[in-house]
Parts: structure tokens; sequence; C-alpha cells
């Protein structure tokens, strides 16, 4: 394991988050070494494995690869010591991330303001479906309906399909990246002020800004965006293609790239031709010159589409399975795919964090495995002055 300094190491995060959105917004911070204590609802003891809600069983890969390089203690909130525990935390911590709804946090006492008062350096992250206020801020939110509400589902699919949702929970995920980075923001500024201060974001205002050019086509040219299916919405030839023995995807849309292609194809007529002989025409007969490339492509292998595509410069590739992408030679190298040693489970693999910094080189492997359900309660608490005696009598009351 790389000996290097990561930088948010000596940075404190209490996890209040559940779900997607929020564990991933804490596991950014995470990785990059904040000591991230995962605060959780004390469990039977005797209760089956069998996983509640987003995230699934608590060693299946979903949690595993959500939640590791963090700490986990077992805090019940609704009583008044348990309150106090965390307010002792609080007082001390760098960071709180939270996705409760509004009346929640504010009803068990955990909201920004009443943190704010024992620790005005606290930034305070929350991820709420559609906003923190508004005329739907109290609704419930979860990825797929920001994903409708949100205008993806209308551009993603085959031309005519009807509305379809992308493969991955992008709301979530996305809505807990853009919350890190304005965590990050605000520690940054917290060195200029010294005050910390409340970042907030939505699945909503994710998942629109992630729309970027198709929302900018409407913004701008009141042009709405509709389903292109493999196609790329406005450049032609780019998409996925059968090949004689599966299909790759080609991006050949420019006019170098496209004379390129033409001539890896041996169809330079293509060029001079009155229906494609600029993007414009060529987009405007997109149907008619994808059946075209389709036909070209179809008398060839996959193999021998990417080699030589490659080599002349035009952007190609296979259309992988997730099995297929991992074994990738390249994505091998990239080393993607992190090891992380487990108590139960022994070594598995997670995603790793696709950024790298040179000065700073990414561990090798996972500093910490998932915790289990309140495993590090005890030590925890004994960092804040509670002996043995004490947690044993505050875990048989239920308070932990």
């Amino acid at each position: 394991m790389s000996e290097s300094k990561l930088p948010l190491e000596g940075i404190r995060v209490l996890d209040l988050t559940h779900a997607r959105a929020g564990p991933t917004a804490v596991r950014q911070l995470a990785d990059w070494g904040a000591d991230a204590i995962k605060i959780e609802v004390p469990v039977d003891p005797v209760a089956s494995d069998s996983g509640q809600g987003l995230g699934g069983a608590r060693h299946g890969p979903d949690f595993l690869n959500l939640h590791r390089n963090k700490r986990a203690i077992s805090l019940n909130l609704k009583k008044p010591e348990g309150l106090e525990i965390f307010m002792a935390l609080a007082k001390d911590a760098d960071i709180i991330v939270e996705n409760f709804r509004m009346e929640v946090k504010h009803r068990l006492g955990i909201d920004y303001e009443s943190v704010k008062a024992i620790n005005p350096r606290i930034i305070y992250g929350s991820i709420s479906g559609f906003g923190q206020t508004g005329p739907i801020s109290k609704r419930a939110g979860v990825d797929q309906i920001a994903q409708g509400m949100g205008g993806l589902m209308s551009i993603t699919g085959l031309p005519g399909q009807g509305p379809v949702r992308v493969g991955i929970p992008i709301a979530d995920l996305t809505a807990g990246m853009y919350l890190a980075q304005g965590i990050l923001l605000a520690l940054i500024e917290r060195g200029q002020s010294g005050q910390g201060q409340w970042v907030h974001t939505s699945l909503l205002e994710a998942q629109i800004s992630m729309l970027d050019f198709q929302a900018a086509r409407w913004l701008i040219d009141q042009d709405v965006p509709g389903q292109a299916g493999n196609d790329h919405p406005t450049n032609i030839p780019m998409g996925a293609f059968k090949t004689l023995d599966g299909a790759v995807n080609i991006a050949a849309s420019g006019g170098r790239l496209w004379i390129r292609f033409l001539e890896v194809a041996g169809a330079e007529g293509l060029a001079e031709h009155p229906d494609y002989n600029t993007a414009k025409l060529r987009s405007a007969n997109r149907a008619q010159l994808n059946e075209v490339v389709g036909e070209i492509m179809a008398k060839r292998t996959s193999q021998d589409w990417i080699e030589s595509l490659s080599e002349a410069g035009v952007p190609c590739g296979p259309i992988n399975s997730i099995d297929q992408t991992f074994a990738e030679p390249q994505v091998q190298h990239l080393g993607i795919a992190t090891p992380m040693q487990h108590p139960v489970k022994g070594e598995v693999m997670v995603v790793g964090q696709p950024v790298n910094l040179e000065r700073t080189p990414q561990p090798d492997q996972i500093r910490l495995p998932t915790p289990e359900a309140g495993g590090n309660t005890d030590e925890v608490l004994a960092d804040l002055g509670f002996d043995q005696a004490k947690i044993d009598d505050l875990r048989s009351r239920g308070v932990v």
C-alpha cells in the first residue's frame, strides 16, 4: 500500500445517509482519506443479513462497494442520550452528510442550525429528492422518479419506444458526486473564512445538470430532443453498428473522420454523394445513411473494424458486457478494480476511484473494509471518554 498521505486525512465526516446518493458522496470523501463514521440505527443482534432497502444485504456486492473506507457505529438518535452522543461527535467533526426529509432532521434535532450552534465550522451536506424548499420539496424522491421528471427517460431508448430508464441510478450517483464536490468547495472556503456552511443538492438538480447539451438545445433554441437510440442525437454517423460477428461503436461524424472511415471501408465514393457530402445532409438523411453504413459494417468482423479504424484515427470500440469490460487489457492496466480484504468475505474486488493525482497516488487497496453493523461503536465511544461499563449500559438500553 502506498505510504503517501491522502488529501483528506484529518477530516472527520459523520455519515447519516442511507440508500445511495448520500453514501456515494461520503464514499468520495472516505476514499480520499477522510475518517468517515457511518451512524446507523441499532439493530436486533439476531436479525438476519437479508438486507433492507437500497444497498441490499450487508455482505452483498452493492453494500460492500458503497460503504468501504468507513467506520460504523450504532446510535439511536431518538433517545436523548443518543442525540447527546451525536452532538459530542458533531462538536469536533468537519463534515456531516445526511439525506433525511426536512421535517425528520428537525424533529430529531440534527438539522444544520442545531449543529451550527455548537460547531460554527461544520460543513453540513444534504441531499433530497427535489430540493430543500419549493412546492414538492417534501415529497419522497428516488432515482427513477428523478430520471423521469428530469427529462432523461424521454431521450433514452429507441425512437418511438416510449420512456426508458438508464441502466444505472444516474441521478443518485451524480447527486452524490455533486454534493461531494460542493463539500470540498466549502472546505476550501472555510480555510479562508473560518466558517462552515450548509451545502445541498437534489436528485432532480443533478439529473437536469447531467442533461447538459440536451438541456441547452431546449434552453437556447427551444428544440425538444427526442429518443435517438444508439445514434448520437446530432452527429451522424455515430452509434452502434452490427458487424459480421457482433457489433461495435463508431464515431465518424466529423468531416475528416467521415473521410477516414470511408477510406478504411473502401467506400470513398460516398464522400461526393449528393445526400451525404455535408454534415447537415448526413444528419438530414440519417436513416438512409445509417442503413448504408450498416451494410458496409456487416461485411467484416468487430475486431477487424476496431483495428483498422483505430489505426486510421477513427474513434471506435467494442460493446462489452460488464465481465468483458473488466477483462479488457486497458481496464486491467488502469487498475480500477481494487482489492479489499474483508473479515467475512475474504479478498473481494470493488470499483476504485477514477481520478488520478500525480503526487498523491491512490492506495493500491481499500484502507478499511466495509464495516459490520455498529462494528466500531466501542472504539468511537471510547474516544469520547466512555468506559466499557458505560458503553455496555448504553447498549443494554438500546441507545447504541
